[in-house]
């Protein structure tokens, strides 16, 4: 079978006239005249009007691109983008020691909220690390635990995560 490239032209029974405007390993992606945007099986039934003479990839630039952002993140410490909660931009760490005669530290909190989802994205490729490894079963959920205790450990700087779903989870009562 043929690809066709992006720009072809087809006449589809159920969507009626449109072009392909991406071709993916498995799918074209056509916008239909009538019907607007639809993905279809590379086997489907239509009727070519024009097929459109190019180099077609099977892989389109989005999947290369989300492929490649999976394996980094699966694989090394690129972190994804976190965001601080909106109330602490700005703010800075105040670190007052007992002894009123010693100075206090400061920090931006910012800096201190890179520090904190280093930390969590390291966890999270030690953890990774772990399941590849050519450890025992039983040594990998014994460590697996102290990852999680670890995790609950930091669960109180949640408050200076932007998004819930980037917070540090410990273990979870059952």
């Amino acid at each position: 079978m043929k690809l066709l490239g992006i720009g072809s032209r087809i006449n589809h029974a159920e969507y009626g006239k449109g072009v392909v405007t991406n071709v993916t390993s498995k799918h074209y992606w056509v916008t239909f005249i009538e019907n607007g945007l639809e993905t279809l099986e590379l086997d489907d039934e239509f009727e070519i009007i024009e097929a459109a003479e190019d180099d077609v990839d099977t892989v389109s630039f989005y999947e290369v691109e989300k492929s490649l952002r999976d394996i980094l993140k699966k694989w090394s410490d690129v972190s994804e983008v976190v965001s601080i909660g909106d109330k602490w931009k700005g703010g800075k760490l105040i670190m007052q020691p007992g002894d009123e005669n010693l100075k206090a530290s400061e920090l931006p909190i910012d800096k201190f909220f890179h520090k904190i989802t280093m930390v969590r994205d390291r966890l999270r490729v030690m953890e990774q690390k772990i399941n590849a490894s050519n450890l025992e079963e039983q040594e990998k959920i014994d460590l697996q635990q102290y990852i999680t205790r670890i995790y609950g450990s930091l669960t109180s700087f949640n408050v200076l995560f932007k998004l819930k779903t980037q917070q540090f989870v410990g273990q979870r009562s059952k």
